[in-house]
């Protein structure tokens, strides 16, 4: 890739990503063919004209304009930043779970910085980040990418995860006094109590809420992967996140537990692994969207039998990886809208996009898997007039890639160039 701008040129807009958060001056990218939208064919040669941070002009051809900057990508396809609807950029993959008693929360903090950074560089310039390590990193990591003061992706987070007592998301596996210390105070039981974690998450600056609807595959908890919640808890969750303009995203594996959820009106299904015909009409009942996370799947798999998990986790993983592998087929099947999102942090950050050829090879077409990943979850984001597409006025969040993943979305696991909010990231 040749950079038409003089070495201090460039090192400045790679920096500028510790300077203020909108830049200033004008940017042409010279682009050898823009995809605007995933519905639409790639254009020809096209010039993409950026000012403070918002796209401002996209004019196919090559011809004269006068920028500060002018960034040669006329080899390579210009497409929207990539969103990843379900990552947890405070963790890496780990079978340790006694750590949770020994790292203090700066450590997390850090794990976040570095996260954050490996992301954006993948070419995830929006991420929706469902539980933290512990209290206020993710909140901070949103407001230090949106400051440029740290490089990384648009954070959209829910803070901690509301869970039952017991249950995935709580803490577990150690002694009472042990637990009851570094508990992360987001268990609720009752609709009154679980009303008021929906509260205090709010007040804590979380963007949206994420339950534990079951139990989960990588905790401590033994009690299964179905329903944990009553349906008046997660009523009264549901009803209090509304009230305060916040929408609800739910971990659910169990298919009684998925239809559960979406009949409290949850506004997306998170795995959705055993989803059945009934959890289906459920969902579509309730305008609830599955966000599948099959690398998540993947990841765990490949640590069976070497020891990584406890003998509890490991028999989830056994159970789990059985019908992971059709979780797209059947949603295909039942006619279940579907975003994109990794659980990256269960598996290695910063190989997100290989959700794309899993989606693939479970049935969806690539324009639909690119859809889901940027138009699709810009709409469940609230984002869609922002974010997800290429258009004047739009966030100059962009990336690019050699090829056409209109036809090959493996071409999307080697980005090349990375914009968000107009400052170049890689």
């Amino acid at each position: 890739m040749r950079l038409l701008i003089n070495l201090a040129t460039a090192m400045a807009a790679v920096m500028g990503v510790l300077a203020a958060p909108a830049l200033a001056e004008t940017i042409a990218i010279r682009a050898g063919a823009v995809i605007t939208d995933a519905s639409v064919a790639p254009t020809g040669p096209a010039t993409i004209v950026v000012e403070d941070g918002k796209i401002v002009s996209i004019t196919e051809g090559g011809g004269a304009i006068e920028a500060d900057t002018v960034i040669d990508l006329s080899d390579k396809t210009v497409l929207p930043g990539l969103i990843d609807l379900h990552t947890h950029l405070s963790g890496d993959p780990s079978g340790e779970f006694w750590r949770t008693a020994t790292t203090p929360a700066e450590y997390f903090t850090l794990v976040a910085a570095k996260n954050a950074r490996i992301t954006v560089e993948a070419g995830f310039t929006t991420v929706r980040d469902l539980g933290s390590r512990s209290d206020q990193v993710t909140q901070m990591l949103r407001r230090a990418t949106a400051e440029g003061l740290v490089p990384g992706p648009r954070v959209v987070t829910s803070g901690r995860t509301i869970a039952i007592v017991g249950g995935h998301g709580d803490i577990s596996g150690f002694r009472k006094e042990v637990d009851a210390a570094i508990t992360s105070g987001f268990t609720c039981t009752g609709p009154v109590e679980c009303a008021e974690k929906v509260r205090l998450a709010s007040k804590y600056g979380a963007d949206l809420i994420k339950i534990t609807a079951t139990g989960g595959v990588l905790s401590q908890q033994g009690r299964g992967l179905e329903e944990h919640f009553t349906a008046e808890e997660m009523t009264a969750i549901v009803e209090t996140a509304k009230l305060l303009g916040l929408k609800v995203a739910a971990h659910a594996h169990g298919a009684r537990g998925i239809e559960a959820a979406a009949r409290a009106g949850v506004h997306t299904i998170e795995h959705g692994t055993y989803i059945d015909e009934a959890a289906a009409r459920a969902m579509k009942a309730s305008g609830t969207t599955l966000v599948p996370t099959l690398m998540a799947f993947q990841g765990i798999k490949q640590n069976l039998g070497k020891q990584f998990y406890t003998p509890v986790v490991e028999a989830k993983i056994l159970a789990v990886s059985q019908v992971a592998d059709t979780i797209i087929e059947r949603a295909i099947e039942y006619g279940v809208p579907i975003a994109f999102g990794t659980d990256a942090g269960v598996y290695p950050h910063g190989e997100n996009a290989g959700e794309f050829a899993l989606m693939v090879e479970g049935g969806m077409t690539e324009v639909e898997a690119i859809a889901s990943a940027t138009t699709g979850a810009a709409a469940i984001l609230g984002m869609e007039d922002e974010i997800g597409r290429l258009a004047p006025g739009y966030s100059a969040d962009l990336i690019a890639v050699d090829g056409d993943p209109l036809a090959d979305v493996r071409v999307l696991e080697d980005v090349q160039f990375v914009m968000v909010r107009g400052r170049v990231m890689k």
